[in-house]
C-alpha cells in the first residue's frame, strides 16, 4: 500500500508569525523540495487535510480555551500571545487544518487505505497545553489525532513517539489522564520548555539528552528507554511527533544528530508497527527550522515509511 501525504499548503503557509519567525512558511516548500531530491514526490498518496471541528479539538483542550482563541484571532495585524508564539489573521484556519490532517491520517491508516503517513502541516502542535498556546502552538495536533483515534475507532492502545528536540509538554499535559495512551519523548535538557526528566513507567517515558549528543548516544537511549516500553505497551496504532530540529545545523537546538539518524528511528517505529499494529504508523510535522537539513530530514524520513509501506 501507499504512504498518505497530508497537506494544505494554502492554509498552512497563510499562517506567518513574522519575518526572520523560525516557524516559517518556507517550512513546508523546502519538505516538498527534500522529496524532489530523493524522487518521491509522485510515489506518495497526496490528500488534502481538512479542518479539524472544533468539537474534536476539545476532547484534549479546554473549551473556553479553543473559543476565546478563535475570539481573539484578528482581522488584520499580529497578536501576541508569548514570547514566540503570535496570532494573526489565519493562525486558527492553519491549526485546524493541522490537527484535522492528522485526524484524517489516523482515518485512513484505520481503514486499510494507506500503509502509513505523514502530515506536513503547520503550525506545530506538541507544546500547546490544555489551555494555553505556547512555543509556536495553538492546538496539539498528535494529542487531537490520539484522542480521535480513542473515541471514533474504539482503540484501547495508543503510543505517542516524539523525536524533536524540544519535550512535547502540552501532549504530556492534555493526556495526563489518559491510560491509554503512552507518550516517548526524547529531548535536549536543560532546553525550552524545560521539563522535570522523570518518567512514569508503562505511560510517560523521557529520554533528556545533553547539548553535544550525537547520533550514537541518541540511538543507544532509544533502544534502551522506547523500545522496551513500545513492545510492553504493544500500542495498536503509533503517532510519531517528526521534529528534526534534532539535526546538527538547527538554530534552536545543540544536539548533532544527522538525517540518517532520522532513517534509523523511523526503520526502528517501523518495526515496532510491524510487530504490534499492522504497520500502522501517522507521523506528524512538528520542529525543524534549518530549511536544508529539514528538507533532507523530513525526505529521509518519508522514504522510510514509503519503503516500509510497501
Amino acid at each position: 500500500m501507499a504512504t498518505g501525504y497530508f497537506s494544505c499548503l494554502e492554509r498552512c503557509q497563510a499562517h506567518d508569525m513574522g519575518d526572520h519567525h523560525p516557524e516559517s512558511p518556507d517550512r513546508l516548500p523546502a519538505i516538498e523540495q527534500g522529496l524532489e531530491v530523493v524522487g518521491i514526490q509522485d510515489k506518495l498518496d497526496r490528500r488534502a487535510a481538512p479542518a479539524a471541528p472544533l468539537d474534536a479539538i476539545r476532547r484534549v483542550h479546554d473549551e473556553l480555551y479553543v473559543d476565546e482563541l478563535v475570539a481573539m484571532a484578528p482581522d488584520t495585524g499580529r497578536v501576541p500571545l508569548d514570547t514566540d508564539t503570535v496570532l494573526m489573521p489565519h493562525s486558527v484556519a492553519a491549526a485546524r487544518h493541522a490537527a484535522g490532517g492528522a485526524m484524517a491520517a489516523v482515518d485512513a491508516v484505520l481503514a486499510g487505505e494507506i500503509a502509513n503517513a505523514f502530515c506536513a502541516v503547520r503550525p506545530p502542535g506538541h507544546h500547546a497545553e490544555r489551555d494555553r498556546a505556547m512555543g509556536f502552538c495553538f492546538f496539539d495536533n498528535i494529542a487531537i489525532a490520539a484522542a480521535h483515534a480513542l473515541a471514533e475507532h474504539g482503540l484501547e492502545r495508543v503510543a505517542i513517539l516524539d523525536f524533536d528536540v524540544h519535550h512535547g509538554n502540552g501532549t504530556e499535559d492534555v493526556l495526563a489522564n489518559e491510560p491509554r495512551v503512552l507518550f516517548c519523548s526524547s529531548y535536549q535538557n536543560p532546553l525550552f520548555p524545560y521539563t522535570s526528566d522523570t518518567s512514569i513507567p508503562g505511560k510517560l517515558i523521557k529520554t533528556p539528552l545533553r547539548a553535544g549528543t550525537g547520533g550514537a548516544v541518541f540511538r543507544r537511549a532509544i533502544e534502551r528507554d522506547w523500545l522496551p516500553s513500545v513492545d510492553e505497551f504493544q500500542p495498536q496504532l503509533i503517532l510519531v511527533s517528526a521534529g528534526f530540529d534534532a539535526h546538527r545545523s538547527d538554530p534552536l537546538a545543540d544536539l548533532l544528530l544527522e538525517a540518517e539518524d532520522f532513517e534509523w528511528i523511523t526503520e526502528r517505529i517501523a518495526d515496532a508497527a510491524d510487530r504490534h499494529c499492522d504497520g500502522r504508523i501517522v507521523s506528524v510535522l512538528e520542529g525543524g527550522y534549518a530549511l536544508d537539513a529539514l528538507a533532507a530530514s523530513a525526505a529521509i524520513h518519508i522514504q522510510t515509511l514509503l519503503r516500509r509501506g510497501e
